[in-house]
């Protein structure tokens, strides 16, 4: 595995750890908020949907090299968002950035 693939798995992992951590944070907010039935429902929306992308960011994190994990990780990046979307976003782009350079 060279330096570069590994900043690619370092940058994923990480940024799916964030999410899924920020998505449980969210969780537990909406437990102790009530705003009123939409508007919690959103929060809860949101912590649902970054545990999700957070735990398809770690399990591919791994094959961040191959052109279809790298375009993965991309998409739940940008699904994702906030700091760890970022992350998953910017390790599937290097990840990406290996393949083609890979293959040229």
């Amino acid at each position: 595995m060279s330096e570069i693939s590994r900043i690619a798995y370092y940058l994923a992992l990480i940024g799916g750890i964030l999410l899924v951590i920020f998505g449980l944070l969210s969780l537990v907010g909406y437990a102790f908020t009530y705003l009123g039935p939409f508007i919690s429902f959103g929060f809860a929306y949101f912590g649902i949907v970054a545990i999700i992308c957070g735990i398809i960011a770690i399990i591919g994190a791994r094959s961040a090299t191959t052109i279809v994990w790298a375009i993965v990780l991309i998409v739940v990046g940008i699904i994702g968002g906030g700091l760890g979307g970022l992350l998953v976003i910017l390790g599937g782009i290097v990840g990406l950035i290996v393949v083609i350079t890979k293959k040229a």
